[in-house]
């Protein structure tokens, strides 16, 4: 499938990568691209890459053009959409203005040979996760989120499974801020439930420990039941789960203890001194899954979408008003949101509440993440977009993609 050579099995976890030391395929090569054509219609369905809100005032005079704007620190070219009203079928579509990537013409799952980049160490839970998406697949291990969104940018990957929110944890949300850095697409979405063990050495005893590591979320999600199980341990963050469970093996550590996956006890000789150790059997982390282009919306299958904005609030002082209006737009339709989340804006982060030079009061500048239920494929979603667009500064599709229907219940987690 691909041009080059593959990169070592530990390329990818040791540094981050370096365009110049790969030669990357070029698009029409591979066969990720399609060469279908769309009517308008379905243009803009596909169109959920990227499109930004503007401000409609006088000095807004290039609407139609592409603009560059600011985001995060970070000078984004941002793919403008104009707004047009059909009186007769009283609707509301977008019209795009620029060239967009050609969206993916199946759904992703059906594919079985595809490289999927994830953060850790076989044995992690990411990799579990990735290979629940995309069965049989390549999966490829990195040290860091960045380098798994690089990986995918570079061509080394066809896609990218990566967390982003915990039952017990909440959000990730270093990959939230990543998501907005970087321009891939969601293009599905998988729950992976997490059961959690305690590794030592084989022949290791709990009398032996003082130390136990793991991710820090993992460590979380077993603080009560490390306590009650009499452990008189310090607790130390590492990168990951299985990277500690690696650590522990390598280094021949007796005194050290690893909370990760029952695959890692396995990849790396480790014994399962204690074994489900999460505070709440109904643990789940939920993961996305990135590609660099999107999938067509659908809608004989339940769809959600997940935005990003800025409301006009953010850059006028006007309160929280801007922001009832744009969950409004959601409420008025019945469309059930399901997360929103909302991050520091860096490059505003703080202004003082009258906007002037004078008091001491001061709040954050935010960006919100949202998903709710609904596909771009549906009148409704469309229609409900472009009324928040009015009241956005900023706004940008980051996907929609079939959300994940499969059955869970905690007693499955043993097979993790």
């Amino acid at each position: 499938m691909h041009a080059f050579s593959p990169p070592p099995s530990n390329s990818l976890t040791t540094r981050q990568l370096d365009p110049t030391l790969h030669r990357v395929t070029p698009p029409s090569q591979l066969s990720l691209r399609c060469n279908s054509t769309f009517s308008s219609r379905a243009d803009w369905q596909s169109a959920c890459s990227i499109f930004s809100s503007h401000h409609h005032n006088n000095n807004n005079n290039n609407s139609d053009e592409k603009s560059t704007t600011s985001v995060n620190g970070n000078n984004t070219a941002i793919d403008l959409f104009s707004i047009s009203n059909n009186k007769t079928e009283n609707t509301t579509t977008l019209t795009k203005t620029n060239n967009l990537p050609k969206p993916l013409t199946n759904d992703p799952t059906q594919n079985s040979t595809l490289r999927v980049a994830y953060q850790g160490v076989p044995g992690a839970y990411s990799e579990a996760a990735a290979e629940k998406a995309y069965p049989n697949s390549e999966a490829i291990p990195c040290d860091q989120f960045e380098v798994a969104f690089q990986a995918v940018e570079l061509w080394i990957a066809d896609r990218a499974v990566l967390p982003v929110e915990n039952s017990l944890g909440g959000s990730i949300h270093r990959n939230y801020d990543l998501l907005l850095r970087h321009r891939l697409h969601i293009v599905g979405e998988v729950q992976l439930p997490v059961h959690h063990c305690l590794l030592v050495l084989p022949g290791n005893r709990k009398e032996f420990l003082t130390r136990v590591i793991s991710h820090a979320q993992a460590l979380a999600q077993c603080e009560n039941t490390l306590t009650k199980m009499g452990l008189s341990v310090t607790r130390e963050a590492v990168d990951d789960t299985a990277g500690a469970a690696q650590y522990v093996a390598v280094n021949g550590l007796r005194d050290t203890a690893a909370i990760a996956s029952a695959r890692a006890a396995q990849l790396y000789g480790l014994q399962i001194l204690a074994d489900g150790i999460q505070d709440d059997s109904g643990n789940v982390t939920r993961f996305v899954m990135l590609a660099r282009e999107p999938i067509i919306p659908r809608v004989d299958r339940p769809f959600k979408t997940s935005i990003v904005f800025a409301t006009h609030d953010n850059m006028e002082g006007k309160g929280t008003s801007s922001l009832f209006k744009v969950l409004s737009a959601f409420s008025f339709r019945n469309i059930n949101l399901t997360k929103i989340e909302s991050r520091p804006h860096r490059n505003r982060p703080i202004r003082l509440v009258d906007d002037a030079n004078v008091g001491t009061a001061k709040h954050f500048e935010y960006m919100f993440y949202v998903d709710f239920e609904a596909s771009l494929a549906e009148p409704r979603a469309q229609n409900a977009l472009a009324e928040v667009q009015e009241f956005t500064s900023f706004l940008r599709v980051l996907g929609s993609y079939p959300m994940d229907m499969s059955p869970w219940s905690p007693s499955l987690c043993d097979d993790q």
